[in-house]
């Protein structure tokens, strides 16, 4: 008998082989198909504009010798564009170039064509405010609360008025402008911000073009109107102006009213007179970037120049921008001759105890423990 049935059985093998092969291609170009569809898809919809309904600005800013491709992370970034990777092929592929560096005001509503547009055209140096609004710089704020303030209210974000702040530039420039103000705070050594205590508390609007450096030249010139009456009266207390602004900082915070300023004012000069640290729970806040007042022994002992408690004298300056009843404070305080060196507050009833030394200090503070 012959054994070819045995040589024809590898052909249903070979048959079924090429069908899986089939199958698996045809697999393959579906999928291929579909990805290139939901890829068109993609590319389609992140040509146009992020939002359409969005007509809100947003300030961009393009650095220096930014790429497309770092260009487009940044429009990403900031919800201008819906694909930063897109926006780089779209530039490309349309040979558009020349991109300039500078500040800009976007909206989600724009498509990638006229983006692109607007940065061949360029943008400003320096940050510009295209929609109005209002600042309010609150009593006892310092920088950084009021950048996040600007942030809030403005187009502005809060490290562009940081920016602003340590503007060597611009600082000399203030500095000539308003010099009876502010030329101590610019020769003051290991200032955090040399505008800090130079914002006066105020509401500041914003108009459309105003710029950011314009918005802190009004707080500057705010700060010298309101001081301009006391300026001979400060030169003859003997202390420069960043000191004067330093207490009046300190008792911005820890006031409660009138009276009480300048009675605490009495109290830190009492202290000026003997080289005693002022040991205020404000200033350590500030050096360790708080804001709340619970305060540990490790921070009393931080070894930042604005740490009070461990620096006798004024410090490197104020700690945040003080009311005018502040400075009147200081320059009229009240009871120095009792020759107090110490206050507490009664956190309920908002009653402030004063003493004349550390033992009787200690005394009034078990006392009010309970409320405190």
């Amino acid at each position: 008998m012959s054994d070819n049935s045995n040589q024809r059985a590898p052909k249903p093998n070979r048959s079924l082989g090429r069908k899986i092969i089939i199958s698996v291609i045809s697999i393959l170009v579906l999928l291929a198909v579909a990805i290139g569809l939901l890829g068109y898809h993609y590319f389609q919809e992140a040509l146009k504009p992020m939002n359409p309904q969005n007509t809100n600005v947003t300030q961009v800013h393009i650095p220096l010798g930014a790429s497309n491709k770092q260009i487009g992370s940044i429009l990403q970034n900031k919800k201008i564009v819906r694909s930063g990777m897109v926006f780089d092929y779209y530039v490309k592929s349309n040979n558009m170039s020349d991109f300039r560096a500078g500040y800009y005001q976007l909206k989600p509503s724009m498509a990638l064509k006229t983006i692109a547009k607007r940065l061949q055209r360029g943008g400003s140096d320096q940050p510009i405010q295209s929609t109005k609004g209002k600042v309010l710089v609150r009593e006892g704020a310092n920088i950084d609360q009021i950048a996040t303030q600007v942030q809030a209210t403005t187009d502005f974000s809060k490290q562009d008025f940081i920016n602003v702040m340590k503007d060597k530039a611009f600082m000399a420039r203030l500095r000539a402008a308003y010099p009876e103000l502010l030329t101590s705070a610019m020769k003051a050594k290991d200032v955090r911000y040399r505008l800090e205590g130079y914002l006066y508390p105020a509401t500041y609007e914003v108009k459309k073009n105003t710029s950011l450096k314009s918005l802190v030249n009004q707080m500057v010139a705010k700060t010298n109107q309101m001081m301009t009456p006391y300026y001979k009266q400060i030169k003859k207390s003997k202390m420069t102006m960043q000191e004067f602004m330093t207490l009046a900082s300190l008792i911005e915070r820890e006031g409660v009213n009138q009276t009480d300023r300048r009675k605490m004012a009495g109290v830190l000069l009492n202290r000026i007179d003997i080289s005693m640290p002022l040991q205020s729970d404000v200033a350590v806040l500030y050096a360790i970037h708080r804001n709340n007042k619970a305060l540990t022994t490790k921070d009393l002992q931080n070894d930042s120049p604005y740490n009070l408690y461990k620096y006798a004298g004024y410090g490197p300056g104020p700690f945040d921008s003080p009311s005018i009843s502040s400075v009147k404070a200081v320059l009229h305080p009240l009871a120095r001759s009792k020759n107090y060196l110490y206050f507490v507050a009664n956190t309920k009833t908002k009653k402030v105890y004063y003493s004349q030394t550390y033992e009787q200090h200690q005394q009034q503070i078990d006392r009010h423990a309970s409320n405190n």
